[in-house]
C-alpha cells in the first residue's frame, strides 16, 4: 500500500470509529489546513454542510461521505506541495525513532492544551494565556537522549503529522536544553511539558516566551504515570 492509500485509510478509519466523529472530521481538515469553505468548493457542497458536520448538527457520515471527505483532504494537500503526504511518509521512513522517543500519538480529536495540562497535574510557567490552542498529540522524549542521540533529520519526525503537539521532556535536569533544540528549530510545538523539575531554567522560559510556546510543568512523580495519562486525556 503506498503512502497516499496508507493515510486515506488513517483518516477513514478515525472518522469511522470515532466517538465523536464531528470533532474528527474537524481535526483533519485542520491538519491539512483546509478552511471550510475550501474544503466545501473541493466537494461542491455549500460552506453551512461542513460547518453541519463539525458541529454536529448532522447525523454522523456515511462510508461515501467519508470516502469523499477523504479524497477531498489528499486532493488538496496534493495541489499544495504535498505537504502531509510527505509528512506522513517521514513518519514510517528508517523503522521507530531513537530510544530517545519515549512515547507518541495523534489525538482522534483536537484536544485544548489546558485540558492536556489538567491531565498532567500540570502548573503554566509561561504563556499561560495561549493554553485555548488546539493539540492534536503529544511526543513524550527523554531529555538526555533527545540531546544526544536524536539525529537532525529525526527531530523533524518527532512532530508526527502536525507540529501543534505537546513535547514531553522527562528527566530533564534544568530544563534549558529542550529550548535550545528547539529554538533552532524552524518548526515549533503548540506546548512544551517538562518533568522532573519544580522550576523551569530563566532562559528557557525566555526562548519560550519569544516563541509563544505553552509551558508546563507536571507534577506528577513518575514518566509511567505521565506517559498512561496523556494516553487517556481523551477519554
Amino acid at each position: 500500500m503506498g503512502v497516499k492509500e496508507d493515510l486515506s485509510v488513517r483518516i477513514a478509519g478515525e472518522i469511522v470509529l470515532s466517538r465523536e466523529p464531528c470533532k474528527t472530521i474537524k481535526k483533519w481538515r485542520e491538519v491539512f489546513g483546509v478552511s471550510q469553505a475550501a474544503l466545501a468548493e473541493s466537494l461542491g457542497v455549500s460552506p453551512s454542510v461542513i460547518c453541519d458536520y463539525e458541529s454536529g448538527r448532522r447525523r454522523s457520515p456515511g462510508s461515501r461521505v467519508v470516502r469523499r471527505l477523504v479524497d477531498a483532504f489528499i486532493r488538496i494537500d496534493e495541489e499544495h506541495g504535498s505537504k502531509i503526504l510527505k509528512a506522513y511518509e517521514r513518519m514510517g521512513v528508517g523503522g521507530s525513532l531513537s530510544g530517545a522517543v519515549l512515547d507518541i500519538m495523534e489525538f482522534p480529536y483536537p484536544i485544548k492544551a489546558s485540558k492536556v495540562m489538567d491531565a498532567i497535574q500540570g502548573k503554566a510557567v509561561a504563556n499561560g494565556d495561549l493554553l485555548n490552542r488546539d493539540i492534536y498529540g503529544y511526543t513524550v522524549l527523554d531529555s538526555v537522549k533527545a540531546i544526544l542521540e536524536l539525529p537532525s533529520e529525526d527531530f523533524i519526525r518527532i512532530y508526527g503529522l502536525t507540529s501543534e503537539r505537546a513535547l514531553v521532556f522527562t528527566g530533564v535536569s534544568l530544563g534549558r536544553s529542550p529550548f535550545v533544540a528547539i529554538r533552532v528549530s524552524t518548526i515549533k510545538p503548540g506546548m512544551v511539558v517538562l518533568h522532573g523539575i519544580k522550576e523551569a531554567d530563566p532562559l528557557g522560559l525566555k526562548i519560550a516566551k519569544r516563541d509563544k510556546i505553552p509551558v508546563i510543568l507536571s507534577g506528577l512523580d513518575t514518566q509511567e504515570e505521565l506517559i498512561q495519562r496523556l494516553r487517556e486525556v481523551t477519554g
